[in-house]
């Protein structure tokens, strides 16, 4: 999902890889069915990415990776350090202000969240 909120433009969970792409993992395969419903081209730019868990290829694969490698990413503490460069871990209630090019602030808070099985 893309959101425009205050001049800054964020994505949410970013998935480009193509459908057949297969992602083998220690304990399973996963095959991804179907291509994403935008090409990242038609996103437009992206000032930041909210990401509610990194390890999960249907939240963030390896194309959203790489198209967002030198953009912010709002996510847990433990998926900051697994992506490192430029994310930043958010604890439950933590908040961090980005300013907004049409004036003010903008906060992001880490919202606490546990997936259920």
């Amino acid at each position: 999902m893309r959101l425009d909120v205050g001049g800054i433009r964020f994505l949410t969970h970013p998935t480009f890889d193509a459908g057949n792409t297969v992602y083998e993992r220690a304990t399973s395969t996963l095959t991804k069915l179907r291509g994403p419903a935008l090409d990242p081209a038609s996103v437009g730019p992206i000032d930041a990415v909210l990401l509610s868990h990194d390890h999960h290829f249907d939240n963030f694969d390896r194309a959203g990776r790489t198209l967002l490698a030198s953009r912010t990413v709002f996510t847990s503490p433990l998926g900051a350090s697994r992506i490192g460069g430029a994310a930043v871990g958010l604890e439950p209630w933590q908040t961090r202000e980005l300013a907004s090019p049409e004036g003010g602030v903008l906060r992001v808070t880490g919202a606490p969240a546990r997936p259920s099985p």
